[in-house]
C-alpha cells in the first residue's frame, strides 16, 4: 500500500528522520513487489540517496537490493570491476556523479581549442565507463551535471569556452545526444532537479566539506526520488490513465449553473489562462500516450458543451471515455478501467474537490490522487509526481490514447451483438505474426517490462536482450500485431522460445489485455507451431510461473491452447506439453497477411 508521506510534495527532513520506520511500514504491508538489484556507482557520498530511493521504490512496488561503490570509486568500479560488483550481477546500474566529478577548471587564459580538447577528454572518460558497463547487459542511469554554485565570469559564464558554466552546458548536451543514440541508457536530470530545489539552497558547501555530499542533505531525497521515477518507468510501473473532473478542474466555474459563456477558460484573464494551460498540458500528456477520460458529476449535455468551449484546448474526441453523470466517482472510475481493460493502478484522478479526492482515495487505494489546490499549480502537481514518467517513446505510445478510444467503440459493439462469434467476424481483424524485427525491439522490451496480467512467466528483458534473442539460432521469436475496422492495436503479443533438440521451451508468452478473447492467442500459437515445424521441432513445452497479477492465465496452456499438464509444484508453477506433429490451426477469426506466419 502506497504511503502519502512519500508522494509529491514530500517533506525531505521527515523522510531522512523517519526512513527506517517508513521502510518497516512499507515492508509490513504484505504487498507483493518486483525485486531488483541496483548497483550505485557514486562520485560522492551516496548512502542517503540510496536510503531515499529505496523508500520511493517500495512505494512504487519495487523492492530493491543495492550495491554501493566505495567513495568516489565510480569510474574504477565501472571500468575495472571488482569481485563484489561482478557477483552482485545488477539488474540496473546508477552512475551517481555531479559537478564535483567534472574535471574542468575555469581558466580565462585557455584557448578555445584547449577547452574543447579538455571537454572531449572528459566526455571520453565517461564514454569509456558506459562502454565497460555494457558487460552487465542491463540499463544504465547516469546523472547529468548541475550548474556551479558560483559564476567566475558572471553572465559570460554560460558562454565563454573556458568557463565552468559553459562546460556544464556542453557536457549535458553531449550526454543527452549519447542517450538518444543508445538504448537502455537514461539520464537523471540533476540539472533540472537542482534548479527546482533552488540552486543556492542546493549548494550548501558545508555538506561537501564535511561529509562529501554533492548537495545539501535536505535535497538528497529529491535525487533518490528522481532515480525511483526512472526505475519504475523502466520496469513498467507507470500510470496510464488521467481521469479528469470538469468544473473548477478543466475550467473555472460550474457549467450547469454558469453556462458555457460564464466559464473561465482561454486568454482573457489570469485565471482563465491557468485553466487553458492545464487543458493544454493534459493534451500534451495525451500526445505522449496517456489515456484521458472524464469523471464528472454533471449532465452529459452540459459536459460536452463545456468541452466544446471555443477557447478550450481539449475536445470530446480527446477522451477515450466520458463519464458525466451523478453516480459516485469511485464507481465511474472502476467502470472506466473495466471498459478500457486497465487496472485500478493505472488511474491518476485529478479533481479540485478534496472531499471527492478522499472518497476515491479510500475506495480505490491503488489510484494516484494529486493534491490540486490553485489552478496555476495543477500542472506542477501532476508533472512533478512523475506518474507518466517516460524513458522511451515508441510509436505505439504515441497512438495509445487513440487505441483505447477505439477499444471503447469495440466494447460498445460487443454489447450490441448477441452472438460473440458474429461480433468477432464483424471486427474484420487482420493479424501480422512475424519474427522479431528491429523496428519493434523497443516496443517488445517495453511490453516485457510492464506488469502484465497476461504474462505466463513475467520475465523482463532489455532492448539488447531482445536483439540478442532475435539474432540467435537457438531461439524462436514472434511478435503479433492486430488491426480491425476500428483501427490498429499495434504490437500486442510476444512469444520467445528456446530450442533444445526437437523441443521448444517457451520462456515468454505475453499479450496486451486490450485484445483478450479475440483469437489472437490462437493465431500466435498457429504461427509459433508453423515456425517450430520449419525448424524440425516436434514438441512445445510451456511454463506458468504465478505472480500476484497473472492468475488469469493460470490455465491458459491447458484450457485455452490444449496443452497437457506435465508437472505442477506446490507454489502453483506448472509445465505443459503440446505434441505438434499433427497440429491443426485453431484461429478462426483473424486473417493473416501473406507475409505472416
Amino acid at each position: 500500500m502506497a504511503l502519502r508521506e512519500l508522494e509529491y510534495p514530500f517533506d525531505t527532513q521527515y523522510i531522512l528522520k523517519k526512513r527506517k520506520a517508513l521502510k518497516r511500514k512499507l515492508l509490513a504491508d504484505g504487498t507483493s513487489r518486483l525485486k531488483k538489484k541496483i548497483a550505485v556507482l557514486g562520485g560522492s557520498t551516496t548512502e542517503d540517496i540510496v536510503s531515499a530511493a529505496e523508500l520511493f521504490l517500495l512505494n512504487f512496488g519495487i523492492e530493491a537490493k543495492f550495491y554501493q561503490s566505495e567513495y568516489a570509486q565510480y569510474w574504477e568500479d565501472g571500468v575495472f570491476g571488482n569481485a563484489e560488483l561482478d557477483s552482485f550481477s545488477p539488474d540496473l546500474i546508477y552512475v551517481c556523479t555531479s559537478l564535483c566529478n567534472l574535471r574542468f577548471e575555469p581558466d580565462p587564459a585557455r584557448t578555445r581549442e584547449d577547452s574543447k580538447a579538455l571537454l572531449d577528454a572528459e566526455f571520453g572518460r565517461f564514454e569509456t565507463l558506459w562502454d565497460k558497463l555494457g558487460r552487465f547487459g542491463c540499463p544504465v542511469i547516469q546523472n547529468n551535471f548541475e550548474l556551479p554554485f558560483y559564476a567566475l565570469m558572471g553572465n559570460m559564464d554560460c558562454r565563454h569556452h573556458s568557463a565552468l558554466g559553459y562546460a556544464v552546458n556542453v557536457m549535458n548536451l553531449r550526454f543527452a545526444d549519447y542517450a538518444q543514440e543508445h538504448s537502455n541508457f537514461y539520464l537523471l536530470d540533476l540539472n533540472r532537479t537542482s534548479a527546482e530545489y533552488g540552486l543556492e539552497r542546493w549548494h550548501d558547501r558545508s555538506y561537501w566539506y564535511m561529509y562529501k555530499y554533492m548537495c545539501a542533505r535536505e535535497a538528497v531525497p529529491y535525487i533518490g526520488y528522481q532515480l525511483a521515477l526512472i526505475v519504475k518507468s523502466v520496469y513498467g510501473k507507470n500510470r496510464k490513465l488521467l481521469a479528469l473532473d470538469l468544473d473548477n478542474t478543466l475550467w473555472g466555474g460550474i457549467v450547469g449553473d454558469d453556462g458555457v459563456n460564464g466559464l473561465a477558460i482561454g486568454q482573457e484573464t489570469g485565471v482563465s489562462q491557468a485553466y487553458y494551460e492545464f487543458q493544454k498540458y493534459a493534451g500534451q500528456l495525451k500526445s505522449l500516450g496517456t489515456v484521458l477520460t472524464v469523471c464528472s458529476k454533471n449532465e452529459e449535455e452540459n459536459a460536452l458543451a463545456g468541452l466544446n468551449h471555443p477557447e478550450g484546448a481539449l475536445r470530446p474526441d480527446d477522451f477515450a471515455l466520458i463519464k458525466a453523470n451523478w453516480d459516485p466517482k469511485d464507481k465511474n472510475l472502476l467502470e472506466t478501467v473495466g471498459q478500457l481493460d486497465l487496472l485500478p493502478s493505472a488511474i491518476v484522478f485529478a479533481d479540485d474537490n478534496p472531499a471527492e479526492r478522499e472518497i476515491v482515495r479510500q475506495s480505490i487505494p491503488e489510484a494516484a490522487i494529486p493534491e490540486l489546490t490553485e489552478p496555476e499549480k495543477y500542472i506542477t502537481a501532476i508533472s512533478r509526481s512523475g506518474y507518466f514518467e517516460p524513458v522511451t517513446i515508441s510509436a505505439d505510445d504515441l497512438k495509445r490514447s487513440e487505441m483505447y478510444r477505439q477499444n471503447a467503440k469495440r466494447a460498445e459493439l460487443a454489447a450490441s451483438v448477441t452472438d460473440y462469434g458474429e461480433y468477432l467476424k464483424s471486427l474484420e481483424m487482420i493479424g501480422e505474426i512475424m519474427p522479431f524485427a528491429e523496428i519493434y525491439y523497443q516496443r517488445i522490451a517495453q511490453l516485457t517490462n510492464k506488469s502484465n496480467q497476461f504474462n505466463l512467466t513475467t520475465r523482463r528483458y532489455s532492448e539488447s536482450d531482445i536483439a540478442g534473442f532475435a539474432a540467435s539460432d537457438e531461439y524462436i521469436t514472434l511478435y503479433g500485431k492486430l488491426s480491425d475496422r476500428f483501427g490498429d492495436n499495434g504490437v500486442v503479443s510476444v512469444v520467445i522460445g528456446q530450442i533444445q533438440e526437437d523441443t521448444l521451451y517457451i520462456t515468454l508468452w505475453l499479450m496486451s489485455c486490450r485484445v483478450l478473447k479475440r483469437d489472437m492467442e490462437l493465431a500466435m500459437l498457429d504461427g509459433l507451431v508453423k515456425e517450430a515445424k520449419a525448424r524440425g521441432i516436434k514438441k512445445l513445452i510451456g511454463e506458468y510461473i504465478p505472480t500476484a497479477k497473472n492468475k488469469m492465465v493460470k490455465h491458459f496452456y491447458d484450457s485455452v491452447l490444449g496443452f497437457r499438464l506435465v508437472t505442477e509444484e506446490d507454489d502453483g508453477s506448472a509445465k505443459y506439453e503440446l505434441d505438434i506433429t499433427d497440429y491443426t490451426d485453431k484461429n478462426k477469426y483473424i486473417s493473416t497477411g501473406k507475409d505472416s506466419l
